[in-house]
């Protein structure tokens, strides 16, 4: 007999009075401590395995259980089932060019970054969300009124907009009606980029941040920005993560951000204000 068993024998007839073995709390679990340690080595060495994977895995081990009891075990070690994030596939390429633009800009003062006017484009759709809801339901309720969500034909449509913000505020948002190419995204910079860092109060020498698409690395793009003294922001590729402008699209609480779109004084484009939200801060 081990000396741990001795002294636990000891400990329990000081404390109790006796050495019987007393009646267990509940049932004794189907899956033992060494089972559920091999369930969890599983889980972080490979994190996109199955709970049927781990169920053969188990039965490999001669501990056979059902996925609820996995799955039990797994929450017991603070590991739970959630949809995964999707981010752009890098190469070494990439990793080490994004490492070089945070070792460059690391010590930025805060003046400077102030002076940045981040923009991208994003598309926001009309009616609902294009993305999945998960709502709260019994058996056989899936079709009722107050677990669904509504559609419409065709999606219900969207809406293209370019917009622009730094540390001052928002700038002025752009519909882009139909496709976006070279000669429209030259007209959004004429129209809208000088403007909207007047109205920040950025001064001429500001940084402008635009990602590497083909519309913004265009030749007729860089000779506006050449013409008209703007610096530009060099950017890593495949990035778009690193864009604060990102977390000004992404729907809040389910919701799109709210604009106010107003025709301009020609009225060949529609333009307006992003309306503020104190809970986005920037």
């Amino acid at each position: 007999v081990p000396k741990s068993t001795v002294a636990s024998i000891i400990l329990k007839w000081k404390m109790f009075g006796t050495t019987r073995t007393f009646p267990r709390a509940g049932r004794p679990a189907k899956l033992s401590y060494r089972g559920r340690r091999a369930l969890v080595r599983e889980v972080k060495k490979n994190p996109k395995i199955t709970v049927a994977e781990l169920q053969r895995c188990s039965q490999e081990m001669r501990e056979s259980c059902r996925k609820s009891t996995i799955t039990a075990a797994l929450h017991q070690s603070g590991l739970y089932g959630r949809v995964a994030q999707r981010k752009p596939l890098l190469s070494a390429t990439h990793m080490k060019a994004r490492m070089e633009f945070a070792n460059t800009h690391l010590k930025d003062s805060k003046m400077v970054r102030n002076k940045i006017l981040w923009s991208d484009e994003t598309k926001i759709e009309l009616f609902g969300l294009n993305s999945k809801r998960y709502v709260w339901r019994h058996p056989g309720t899936a079709h009722h009124l107050s677990n669904t969500v509504p559609t419409v034909k065709h999606g219900g449509g969207s809406i293209m907009l370019w917009g622009c913000f730094s540390a001052a505020g928002t700038g002025r948002p752009v519909a882009i009606e139909g496709k976006m190419n070279v000669a429209k995204y030259r007209d959004i910079l004429d129209e809208n980029l000088l403007q909207s860092a007047q109205d920040l109060r950025l001064g001429r020498r500001f940084t402008f941040h635009q990602d590497n698409d083909p519309k913004h690395t265009a030749k007729i793009s860089k000779e506006w920005l050449h013409n008209n003294s703007v610096t530009v922001l060099e950017w890593p590729s495949r990035s778009p993560d690193l864009n604060p402008i990102e977390h000004l699209w992404r729907p809040k609480n389910g919701c799109p951000p709210t604009f106010t779109i107003q025709p301009d004084r020609t009225g060949e484009d529609l333009q307006g204000g992003m309306a503020e939200d104190p809970q986005i801060q920037v």
